[in-house]
């Protein structure tokens, strides 16, 4: 069901003519500093990929995949991509990509199963990169350098952008504020995950939340993960489960909190079979990718997708991500936008 969130008083600080530009410089100069701050190569990556190689990202495990027979290939079906997660791990296995370096991509992919609105949109954009790491850095001090590394290239950005369009005022913190999912469930346990995320992007206004996928205190996930990507078991500060997390900022425009990029330390061979069984997925382990992974011919990595609309979006001050794309929406949606003085492409 969609769901449009209606901001008070919207008008665009920049017009379509400039809107075009920001998101063009944002664009050039994010994954470029991106690119050097985490030592990346750009590579090109598919649109779809063969169904029952494993390859494909099942995201919370609900969502259906896009699909289509190839008749050159006795009408074998192929799923559009939902994100390259462990198609990149692969590609860092088969090109030899050496410790300390990696690889992103421009993903785009096709998500039916959305709930459409401000933030979701039927066509996903994003950078997916992939980073080859050691086992000494499987811990959450090198997951909060790299987080680091992507935030202070977030701080650049914001610079230019204020540089290029003065009228848009910085609003991130110096500093991303760090938080384990147990540890905000302990401080507001009698609110949702998603009103727990409100409060503390409010507060802090740049968030990484530790832990995602696996069960907290109460029994209950702050968030779904696949369970044969992020690594969400294996135990970190203080003894809570996970090495991966979610960078969450909070959208002046529309006063909510705004995920931009979902990343992690990636599972190795014991995290892959213990969360295969929690998940009751263990017949997973005759697919293509686990194989590989089973038999140790994939590299340890750390990886994840940045928004590329989602991005421009924050930075551009607009208040739907059908004002950054060229999507579908309902009538119903359009017609709103418009008497909203929101004007999607």
């Amino acid at each position: 069901m969609s769901y449009l969130f209606k901001p008070k008083n919207y008008n665009p600080i920049l017009n379509l003519q400039q809107t075009e530009l920001g998101i063009t410089k944002i664009k050039d100069f994010f994954q470029s500093n991106l690119s050097a701050e985490l030592r990346l190569r750009r590579v090109t990556a598919p649109l779809f990929v063969l169904r029952g190689t494993g390859l494909n990202d099942d995201l919370n495990g609900i969502e259906r995949a896009v699909n289509f027979p190839i008749k050159d290939m006795g009408d074998v079906r192929a799923e559009v991509v939902h994100s390259l997660a462990k198609w990149k791990r692969v590609t860092l296995a088969d090109y030899g990509i050496e410790n300390g370096y990696g690889i992103y991509t421009d993903m785009n992919a096709i998500r039916a199963d959305e709930e459409l609105g401000n933030l979701h949109s039927l066509y996903v954009d994003q950078w997916d990169w992939e980073r080859v790491m050691s086992v000494e850095e499987r811990n959450i001090d090198f997951l909060k350098s790299i987080v680091n590394k992507i935030y202070s290239t977030l701080l650049s950005t914001e610079y230019l952008v204020s540089e290029s369009f003065p009228q848009i005022k910085p609003c991130l913190p110096a500093e991303i504020t760090y938080i384990h999912a147990e540890e905000l469930r302990k401080l507001y346990p009698n609110l949702s995950t998603k009103e727990r995320e409100f409060e503390v992007a409010k507060q802090y206004k740049a968030v990484f939340i530790i832990g995602i996928g696996g069960p907290l205190g109460d029994g209950q996930k702050h968030d779904g993960r696949a369970p044969d990507y992020d690594d969400w078991t294996t135990l970190g500060d203080n003894g809570l489960a996970g090495l991966n997390g979610d960078i969450i900022l909070w959208n002046p425009v529309l006063e909510l909190p705004f995920e931009i990029s979902s990343m992690g330390i990636r599972v190795d061979k014991a995290a892959l079979l213990r969360q295969l069984e929690m998940e009751g997925k263990l017949d997973r382990l005759e697919m293509y990718f686990h194989k590989r992974l089973i038999e140790g011919s994939l590299p340890l990595s750390i990886g994840g997708g940045i928004g590329q609309s989602r991005l421009c979006m924050f930075f551009l001050r607009k208040a739907h991500i059908g004002e950054i794309q060229a999507s579908i929406w309902p009538q119903q949606m359009i017609d709103e936008c418009n008497s909203l003085n929101i004007n999607l492409i």
